[in-house]
């Protein structure tokens, strides 16, 4: 009230103004909406010989009619209060709304004094909560006593994908999720896989005797086989070669090689393109301490998801064309046990093995026939991954994504248990950390839980397949947690190079099973390029996130030292086996697993930008560089006539230069970035996230080649398989063509200058930085 009559008092000492302010926010959305009310009469007026006082006029000199008139009838008397109450009554009211709103109080246009600042807002541009705090609360979630009861919950006898089993275990994770209060989902696949015959078998009959192994190899061929034995060792290109160098025809041989080193669908593939007819795969005891009968299986498709609709996803509804995966073998493969391959091996004849591979075995001759019939069966299934997320409060539609594979050939433990405990423990506690101690993410975390794993992670690519578009936009990184416990002796991570300083940051900052000794300094503090890193390899459930779909991936695991879990893929992998493999410390390093990948995620959905090490694939890059250059100069000089003289160097160096200055630029407009700019920080992280994807060759079907990444992938498209073509046309291998090379050559070089193009950013930005 007292605002009022001080502005009416202010309109009737003849103040001269004609409008007042006043500012009604609406808090409850942010912005600021002014409304102006009109208080000046129709006409100037002066009051002069009445006594109330002078009014300063624009013409001075002119006589007032409403002066006039007010002081001669009564109607204009009455007309005067009738103004007068009215003023009154909307003085009243500014004052009211004044005070409802607790605003300034109405002031005069000519005496102007700043209005008051709306009160604060919160945007998510500043931290909610320290980065320690976080840190802090969420090793606090996380306990070995809390994996007892989820291990033990989680545990489960058969669980083979699509079985009533895995079934059940997708609506235990699928109610985890619900109880934690995230949203969930559930993407159905029917996919296509091999599985041994349900009536006969798989046999091989060798100088007489039969076997019948019932371990087995999805997607192999079919059929049945004669050839001589042929010992391979681990069947990688290197020991190929040594055989080749060996004058050893290879051409129908049925070859015997021991597992490990390279998965089995390379060992396949690799004896393929030797023409072998056949491939038998057993555990060498001196490698695989599993017992002499212990059956192994898995799969040689040398890719990822159903090979039956590579490229896209494996749905119901839809009417594909049919069509299969490049990456099925064309030969039959089988695994057999220790026992059988050591008998096998025994009684080979031939040549004596290669000094580098060991022992006094021979290779093998035309005198050691073997028959192989391979009768597996394809089989339609019906798969479910499951979902659970937590949403982020700034960027939403930007998210995380961290998954588990939930089936096994077994019991599978190590192999899908433990992995599936650490996801669902990880969502329960960043879950609790959200609804109950104020953590609010910026951006999104998807928890996944995978089917058909064991077929070569089906169910984690017909998802990527079936939503490629819009997850190679949006998703940011990938983390694995397949067989994160293997062991307790050794630490390994592969990853994308873009994450090695987020990798780094959380090795320095989760301890060992000694609470006093970090990841770091127990693992990587000598050699961390050894000891700790490694490559991601095609079986991995990493790598088509990394290399089909480009997006950041990590995968990470303890290991018993040097030697490899030995019981994945057996029907030994048992919770006892690996309690006595880890000295019975699962849940301790279940819970390290846990505090690794959700710093790794923590850290990705807390800070305004993505942590991502810009400039680490410029060494790959100029490594590449270098070697390509060197071998192209060899093959001027060793075989001039296969190259013409117009084939330079030069726009691949161009196209090197420009990524290492477009990544230093983006990092340096990362380091001078404003993080209160939300729009901004938003810009500069979907240029980050662009990184990975454009190295993807956009050239390449994904039905020929589905891993298009040019740096970590595989095909002839890659860098790797320039400097092995040039390695070819070097050594005049027959198979070698001059102008395929010299085609994947210039789509190579294009796709690294149009990596660097996107990381300029703008247009505009890209024409500044070429001048």
């Amino acid at each position: 009230m007292d605002q009022a009559r001080s502005t009416i008092s202010k309109i009737f000492n003849g103040e001269p103004h004609s409008y007042t302010r006043f500012n009604l926010t609406q808090n409850m959305e942010g912005d600021n909406s002014q409304v102006e009310m009109k208080l000046s009469s129709d006409m100037d007026e002066e009051v002069g010989g009445n006594g109330v006082g002078d009014h300063l006029n624009h013409n001075s000199n002119r006589k007032p009619y409403v002066a006039q008139k007010l002081g001669r009838t009564p109607k204009n008397l009455c007309f005067m209060a009738a103004a007068t109450l009215l003023i009154f009554i909307i003085g009243y009211l500014i004052g009211f709304l004044v005070h409802r709103k607790k605003e300034v109080a109405p002031t005069c246009a000519t005496s102007v004094s700043a209005f008051q600042e709306p009160p604060v807002h919160e945007t998510g541009a500043a931290p909610l909560m320290d980065w320690d705090d976080v840190k802090k609360l969420f090793a606090d979630k996380i306990s070995p006593s809390k994996f007892e009861s989820v291990l033990s919950e989680f545990t489960s006898a058969d669980h083979r994908a699509g079985s009533p089993g895995d079934k059940a275990l997708a609506n235990k994770v699928i109610t985890k999720f619900k109880t934690y209060g995230m949203d969930t989902w559930n993407d159905e696949h029917f996919v296509k896989v091999q599985d041994p015959p349900a009536s006969g078998y798989n046999k091989f009959v060798f100088k007489g005797t039969e076997q019948r192994p019932t371990g087995f190899l999805s997607y192999s061929a079919t059929g049945k086989v004669n050839g001589t034995v042929l010992y391979a060792y681990y069947g990688q290109e290197s020991d190929f070669i040594l055989l080749r160098d060996k004058n050893i025809n290879l051409t129908g041989r049925v070859l015997l090689v021991r597992a490990g080193k390279i998965s089995f669908a390379e060992k396949v593939a690799n004896a393929a393109k030797m023409n072998a007819a056949a491939v038998l795969i057993y555990p060498e005891p001196t490698d695989y301490p599993i017992g002499d009968t212990t059956e192994l299986f898995g799969h040689v498709h040398m890719g990822s998801g159903d090979p039956y609709t590579p490229g896209f996803p494996s749905l119901n509804h839809t009417q594909f064309p049919p069509v299969k995966s490049s990456g099925l073998p064309k030969i039959l493969a089988q695994t057999i046990t220790a026992a059988m391959g050591t008998s096998i091996l025994r009684q080979l004849g031939g040549q004596n093995v290669p000094q580098t591979w060991g022992g006094i075995n021979r290779l093998g001759d035309e005198s050691d026939l073997i028959t192989l019939e391979v009768n597996n069966v394809l089989v339609e299934k019906e798969i479910h991954n499951v979902f659970g997320v937590i949403k982020g409060f700034v960027d939403a539609d930007r998210y995380v994504v961290i998954g588990a594979q939930r089936d096994a050939w077994g019991p599978g433990f190590a192999s899908s248990t433990v992995g599936t405990s650490v996801l669902v423990e990880l969502a329960r506690s960043i879950s609790d950390m959200v609804k109950n101690d104020g953590f609010k993410p910026r951006r999104s975390i998807v928890f996944a839980s995978w089917s058909a794993g064991e077929y070569g992670s089906v169910g984690a690519t017909e998802w990527l397949e079936g939503y490629l578009t819009s997850l190679n936009m949006k998703a940011f990184s990938y983390i694995n947690l397949d067989g994160v416990v293997g062991g307790r002796n050794g630490f390994k991570v592969a990853a994308s190079p873009l994450m090695h300083s987020l990798i780094e940051g959380a090795l320095k900052k989760v301890s060992t099973l000694n609470k006093a000794v970090s990841l770091f300094t127990q693992f990587g503090r000598n050699s961390r390029e050894s000891n700790v890193y490694e490559d991601l390899k095609m079986d991995n459930a990493a790598y088509p996130f990394l290399a089909f779909s480009g997006i950041p991936s990590v995968s990470f695991r303890f290991t018993s030292g040097s030697s490899e879990y030995p019981f994945f893929g057996t029907m030994l992998d048992t919770p006892d086996r690996l309690k006595s493999l880890t000295s019975g410390d699962v849940t301790r390093l279940a819970e390290i697993a846990s505090q690794f990948a959700g710093h790794i995620a923590l850290r990705l959905v807390h800070n305004h930008l993505l942590g991502m090490n810009l400039t680490r694939y410029n060494d790959m890059i100029r490594t590449h560089v270098y070697w390509i250059n060197k071998r192209l100069k060899d093959v001027r000089r060793m075989q001039p006539q296969l190259l013409p003289k117009d084939l330079t160097m030069q726009w691949f160096f161009s196209a090197s230069g420009a990524y290492d200055r477009a990544a230093h630029q983006l990092a340096e407009d990362v380091m001078n970035s404003n993080l209160d700019d939300i729009e901004m920080c938003r810009i500069i992280n979907d240029r980050i996230m662009a990184v990975e994807r454009n190295f993807l060759s956009p050239y390449v079907s994904p039905r020929e080649s589905p891993f298009r990444h040019i740096l970590l992938g595989s095909g002839p498209h890659t860098l790797k398989a320039l400097s092995s073509h040039l390695d070819a046309l070097k050594a005049g291998n027959p198979g070698a063509d001059a102008d395929l090379f010299r085609n994947q050559f210039a789509l190579a070089t294009w796709t690294v200058q149009s990596c660097a193009n996107s990381l300029a950013g703008d247009i505009w930005s890209l024409a500044l930085m070429e001048t």
